[in-house]
């Protein structure tokens, strides 16, 4: 093999590690953000059928918090934006949860580690600023 040949052959490699790359990036970045906005590949409305087991402590700040409750904020909880959605939901609002009593239910969970103070849509800036 000459030189050319050889340069040719690399020059081929790497482009197609390179087109591989761009693949696995484009790839990653899909399931990262997800393709149904900030809940992942799910919606706000589906996300929000998950805090059913939340229903009763949302509306009452002296109901005890189920396990089950506890766990799928945590697990929505990961995701800001999509907990942020959930609680700007159709599914949420028309559920008549009080949003000053279920953004207590991180604490009434016992989360060491909850946001304080993030804000998400300007309906819900007086309840989160409080």
């Amino acid at each position: 093999m000459n030189s050319t040949q050889i340069h040719s052959k690399t020059t081929k490699m790497n482009c197609t590690m390179c087109l591989v790359a761009i693949i696995v990036g484009i790839a990653l970045m899909g399931s990262v953000e997800g393709t149904g906005g900030p809940c992942w590949k799910s919606t706000p409305d589906n996300e929000a059928m998950k805090l059913a087991p939340c229903a009763s402590a949302a509306k009452d700040e002296n109901a005890a918090v189920p396990e089950s409750c506890c766990y799928q904020v945590k697990v929505i909880g990961h995701n800001p934006s999509c907990l942020c959605a959930v609680f700007l939901s159709d599914t949420a609002k028309n559920s008549g949860y009080d949003p000053k009593i279920a953004l207590t239910i991180p604490k009434r969970c016992n989360f060491a580690h909850r946001p304080i103070g993030y804000k998400c849509g300007r309906k819900l800036m007086r309840f989160l600023s409080c």
